[in-house]
């Protein structure tokens, strides 16, 4: 029992995004907003992923966030740099 509650700490634990990760999605999610409120489903078929894969990023609750290769994509797609999504100074 000691065990199973030690390993679902860990968990969460792991479960919790970076601050550059949290960063990057909240900079995503503004650009995609000035590109005329561009819909999840919308930049999720523009990325070639699922919509559920860009809910599953903007949750907290996931580990799950976008790589550099997603990020060069994004900037192709929202017309903006690829440095205007990542911090200027380290986090």
């Amino acid at each position: 029992m000691f065990l199973q509650k030690n390993y679902s700490f860990i968990k969460n634990l792991n479960d919790m995004k970076s601050k550059i990760e949290f960063y990057t999605i909240e900079k995503v999610k503004e650009f995609r907003a000035k590109a005329d409120n561009m819909s999840i489903r919308c930049f999720a078929d523009c990325l070639n992923v699922s919509h559920t894969f860009i809910l599953e990023i903007e949750k907290a609750s996931t580990d799950t966030a976008y790589n550099l290769d997603h990020l060069n994509e994004i900037a192709k797609i929202l017309k903006c740099s690829l440095w205007d999504l990542i911090p200027k100074d380290p986090l």
